[in-house]
C-alpha cells in the first residue's frame, strides 16, 4: 500500500520540478529528492487516511525544500555529493561519509544506517541518511539503493 502512495507523490514531485522553468537539472533534482524524502518521513505518521495526507504533505514540503537547496548546488558540490554516495555503497554501516566545498561553503554527508537483500529482487540493499548544508540550513534525507547485477547502484526510494 505504501508503495502504491508514494509512486504517484514522487510523480507529483517530478512534475512540480518541470514547472521550474529554466532553473536546471539542479533543481529540479532536488525538488525529486525532496519530495521523495518528505512523502517517506510523511508515511511513517498516522495511520489510514491520515497516513495519506501526512505522506501528501511531506511531499510537497520535502519538494519546496528540496528545490531551493537544488537551485544551490553548483556542480563541484554535486561532483563531491556523487563521490560520497559512491564511497558510503562500500563503507561499513554507521560510518559517515563527509563532503565539503570550500568554494561554495556547502557541505554533507552519507551515512549507510542499514543493509539488507531485497526480498522480490534478491538484489543487495543499503538504506542512506543524507545530509546537506547550503547556506547554514540543514536538510536530511532517507533513501534505500539497490546494486544492480552490472554493479552499478539505483536509487529505489
Amino acid at each position: 500500500m505504501q508503495i502504491k502512495v508514494i509512486a504517484p507523490l514522487a510523480a507529483a514531485a517530478l512534475i512540480l520540478g518541470a514547472c521550474t522553468g529554466d532553473a536546471g537539472q539542479k533543481q529540479t533534482a532536488g525538488t525529486i529528492i525532496g519530495g521523495i524524502g518528505g512523502a517517506v518521513i510523511g508515511s511513517q505518521i498516522g495511520s489510514g487516511s491520515g497516513q495519506l495526507v501526512a505522506t501528501a504533505l511531506g511531499t510537497f514540503a520535502g519538494a519546496l525544500i528540496g528545490a531551493d537547496i537544488g537551485k544551490s548546488l553548483d556542480r563541484a558540490d554535486q561532483l563531491a555529493m556523487r563521490q560520497a554516495e559512491q564511497q558510503a555503497h562500500s563503507a561499513p554501516i554507521g560510518d559517515q561519509i563527509v563532503w565539503n566545498n570550500p568554494d561554495s561553503g556547502n557541505s554533507g554527508s552519507v551515512t549507510p544506517v542499514r543493509e539488507g537483500t531485497n526480498a522480490r529482487s534478491g538484489a543487495y540493499c543499503r538504506e542512506y541518511q543524507t545530509k546537506v548544508t547550503v547556506g547554514g540550513r540543514e536538510q536530511r534525507a532517507y533513501g534505500t539503493a539497490c546494486q544492480q547485477p552490472d554493479g552499478s547502484w539505483q536509487v529505489v526510494s
